[in-house]
C-alpha cells in the first residue's frame, strides 16, 4: 500500500531481495526483549560496519523524526529486528549485533550505503505525546490531573 511504500525501503528491493519476517507474539506469551510493533517510521542509511571481537557494530544515518527518539541503551527496530542502541550523535545513533543475529538476520548481510527501515521506541512516543498534549492543554486540570486529589475525586485513593 501507499503508506509502505512511502515509509521504508521495501519499493527499491528486486524479486529475491531477502527481508525479515517474525511472528507478531502472541498475548499471553513471555516478553523478553524489547516492545516494537513493526510499524515502520522512516528509512536510515548504513554510514559505518566494524568487526570487534565477536560483535558487528553498525552505525546508522536517521532523519531527524526518528532520531528524536533514540536514546543510548533505548531500542531501536532495524529491518523488524530490535536491538538496543550502544551510542549516539545528533544524526546517527550505534548497534551492535551478536554473532546469531547477524547469522539469523539480514542484517549480518548489510554493507555501508544500504538503506534499513527504521522503528523507534514506542513507549517514547506515547511519552511525547502525552507531555504534549499537556504542555497544550489550557485547561490547568489536564496540566495538573495526577494528583493526590485528582486520584481521589475519581475513585482510585
Amino acid at each position: 500500500m501507499a503508506e509502505t511504500l512511502d515509509k521504508t525501503n521495501l519499493g527499491k528491493l528486486a524479486p529475491g531481495d531477502k527481508v525479515n519476517l517474525e511472528r507478531a507474539l502472541g498475548l499471553g506469551d513471555r516478553l523478553g526483549g524489547h516492545l516494537v510493533t513493526g510499524h515502520i517510521d522512516g528509512v536510515g542509511t548504513i554510514v559505518k560496519i566494524q568487526q570487534h571481537d565477536i560483535a558487528i557494530l553498525i552505525t546508522v544515518q536517521a532523519p531527524p523524526h526518528i532520531m528524536r527518539y533514540i536514546i543510548k541503551k533505548g531500542s531501536v527496530a532495524i529491518d523488524g529486528t530490535s536491538l538496543t542502541v550502544v551510542d549516539l550523535t545528533s544524526e546517527t545513533f550505534l548497534v551492535s549485533l551478536i554473532p546469531h543475529t547477524a547469522d539469523h538476520t539480514i542484517l549480518g548481510s548489510k554493507k555501508v550505503g544500504h538503506t534499513v527501515n527504521l522503528e523507534a521506541d514506542v513507549v517514547g512516543k506515547y511519552v511525547e505525546k502525552l507531555l504534549l498534549q499537556r504542555e497544550d492543554s489550557d485547561n490547568q486540570e489536564n496540566k495538573n490531573s495526577l494528583t493526590m486529589d485528582f486520584l481521589s475525586k475519581h475513585g482510585f485513593a
